[in-house]
C-alpha cells in the first residue's frame, strides 16, 4: 500500500512506497525519515526483523516480523496485543529501528510481540466501524464524569480493533478515585475499560493544533521526549515573564524555550554578573537590559528615563575600579568627547542665531536710500519737477501759436519757432506729400 493510503492526497508520487515524500506532512504524526531506504543491502545481510508500528495519537510500539512479511512504510498490519489484536501502520523498518530501540532503551527480547499479517479489506472496514464509536463514547463518558463530580478531564478514547477493550485518556491535577467510573463505563459500553493518565503536554500532542509560530505543534509532529521547562530559561534569554506569551496551548511553558537555551548559556559566560549598581559621578547606574549577542549592557539612572549603553569590556573596568573605591566619570570613554561635541555644536548654533538677530536689527535702524544716495523725500520731489516743467512748456507753445506776427512782412524774415511735441506723443510728423482729397463734381 505504502503512501497510497494517505488521506490527505499530498504524496508525490501517489503510492510511492516510501520512495517519495508527503508534501503536507499529514501521512502520520511523529514521522521518522528513513535515510537508509535508498541504499541496497548486501546479499548476505539479513534485514532487522523488528518493525516500528504507529497507532492513534502518535503512540508507537515495536513488533517482530516473525513471518518475514514484505512490508513498506505506511502498510496497515494486524499485530498481537494482550487479549486480542489491533491494527496499526508501519512507521519505520530496517536498521533504523535498532537505533530507535537503543534510544528508547528497549531490549530485543522475547517479550516483543509479533505481527500476524498485512491487514485486508475486512480488517480495515471493521477497524473503521470501531473508530466511528470513539467520539460518541467520549461524549457519553464526559457526562458520566460530571454526574460523579470527578475533577478530571477526559481528552480521548481509543478502541481496540477487535472492540474488546477501550482506553480512556484523561488528565488531572490531583489523584482521582475512578473505581465507580470504571464500573459505570463497563456497564454502559460493554467493553473492558482501561484508564490512562497523561500530562497536559501529551494531551496537546494527541489532539494537535497550530502554535503561535504558525506551524503545527512540535509535540504532535516530531517531539516525543518532554523535558521540564522553567522560568529560568526565559530569564537567561531576556524574555518578559508574561505567562500568556510564554505558555503554549497546553497551558504550560513552551517546549521551544529549551531549544536555544544552551546557546544563550555559552554566550553569557563572558558577560559579568552585576549584583549592585555601578558607581559614577552622575549617580548609581542600574542595569536595565543586556544584549547578549551584541555584548552591550544598558544602564539607567534615577530620575532619568533614558538608557545608556556600555560594552562588556568597559563594564568590567568599572567594576574593578569601583572595587578599589574609585568613582568613574562616565560609562564609556567616548561619552565625554561626545558631550563636548554637543556643547560646541549648541554654542555654534546659538552664535549663528545671535548674528542673525543683530543683522535684522541693523536693517531696521538704517534709512532706505535710492541709488544716488538721496533721502526718500528728496527723491520724490525730484521726480515731480520734470512733470511740472513739461506741463508749462505745453501751455507756452499753445499761446505762441495763437499770437499774430509783429512784423509787417508777416514774419517772413524771422524763422518760425518750431515747438517740439511732448515727449509722450509718438505720432510721426506731417509731410506735404499727402494725397489730395477727391473732388466731387
Amino acid at each position: 500500500m505504502g503512501c497510497n493510503s494517505c488521506s490527505s492526497g499530498g504524496c508525490s508520487p501517489k503510492g510511492c512506497k516510501s520512495n517519495g515524500g508527503c508534501s503536507t506532512g499529514g501521512c502520520n504524526r511523529l514521522n521518522v525519515f528513513d535515510w537508509l531506504s535508498d541504499m541496497d543491502l548486501p546479499t548476505s545481510f539479513e534485514e532487522f526483523d523488528i518493525v516500528e508500528v504507529r497507532f492513534k495519537g502518535g503512540r508507537k510500539d515495536f513488533f517482530r516480523n516473525s513471518n518475514s512479511l514484505v512490508l513498506t512504510t505506511g502498510d496497515a498490519v494486524v499485530v498481537d496485543v494482550p487479549n486480542g489484536y489491533h491494527v496499526g501502520y508501519v512507521s519505520l523498518k530496517g536498521e533504523l529501528v535498532r537505533l530507535q530501540m537503543l534510544k528508547k532503551k528497549v531490549d530485543n527480547s522475547e517479550e516483543i510481540r509479533a505481527i500476524y499479517r498485512i491487514a485486508n479489506e475486512k480488517d480495515l472496514e471493521k477497524f473503521a466501524a470501531v473508530q466511528d464509536l470513539e467520539n460518541s463514547t467520549m461524549y457519553r463518558a464526559r457526562g458520566i464524569i460530571q454526574e460523579l463530580d470527578l475533577k478530571m478531564k477526559l481528552s480521548d478514547v481509543e478502541y481496540q480493533a477487535d472492540r474488546s477493550k477501550a482506553t480512556f485518556y484523561y488528565s488531572a491535577d490531583d489523584r482521582v478515585d475512578f473505581r465507580d467510573l470504571i464500573r459505570k463505563l463497563a456497564d454502559e459500553f460493554k467493553v473492558r475499560v482501561e484508564m490512562r493518565q497523561i500530562s497536559l503536554r501529551h494531551e496537546a500532542g494527541r489532539l494537535g493544533g497550530i502554535g503561535s509560530c504558525g506551524r503545527e505543534l512540535c509535540c504532535s509532529t516530531w517531539l516525543s521526549d518532554f523535558k521540564s521547562v522553567s522560568t529560568t530559561a526565559a530569564r537567561y534569554q531576556n524574555l518578559s515573564l508574561n505567562p500568556s506569551k510564554l505558555s503554549g496551548q497546553c497551558g504550560r511553558l513552551k517546549c521551544c524555550l529549551n531549544y536555544e537555551l544552551e546557546t544563550y548559556l555559552d554566550a553569557l559566560k563572558d558577560i559579568p554578573t552585576i549584583t549592585k549598581p555601578l558607581q559614577l559621578q552622575k549617580g548609581d547606574a542600574i542595569l536595565q537590559k543586556t544584549d547578549i549577542f551584541k555584548r552591550v549592557m544598558w544602564f539607567g539612572f534615577k530620575n532619568d528615563n533614558n538608557w545608556y549603553p556600555a560594552p562588556v569590556e568597559r563594564v568590567r573596568e568599572i567594576l574593578e575600579l569601583n572595587s578599589r573605591g574609585i568613582i568613574v566619570e562616565s560609562l564609556t570613554v567616548e561619552e565625554k568627547a561626545e558631550q563636548q561635541k554637543k556643547v560646541e555644536l549648541v554654542a555654534q548654533l546659538e552664535g549663528n542665531l545671535e548674528r542673525l538677530d543683530e543683522k535684522f536689527k541693523s536693517k531696521k535702524k538704517k534709512k532706505k536710500k535710492n541709488k544716488n544716495g538721496q533721502a526718500p523725500a528728496l527723491a520724490a520731489a525730484a521726480t515731480t519737477v520734470p512733470e511740472v516743467k513739461s506741463n508749462e512748456l505745453k501751455q507756452n507753445g499753445a499761446r505762441n501759436e495763437n499770437k499774430p506776427q509783429a512784423n509787417g512782412n508777416g514774419g517772413q524774415g524771422q524763422k518760425k519757432k518750431q515747438h517740439k511735441r511732448p515727449f509722450r506723443d509718438n505720432r510721426p510728423p506731417r509731410t506735404d506729400n499727402r494725397p489730395d482729397k477727391p473732388v466731387n463734381t
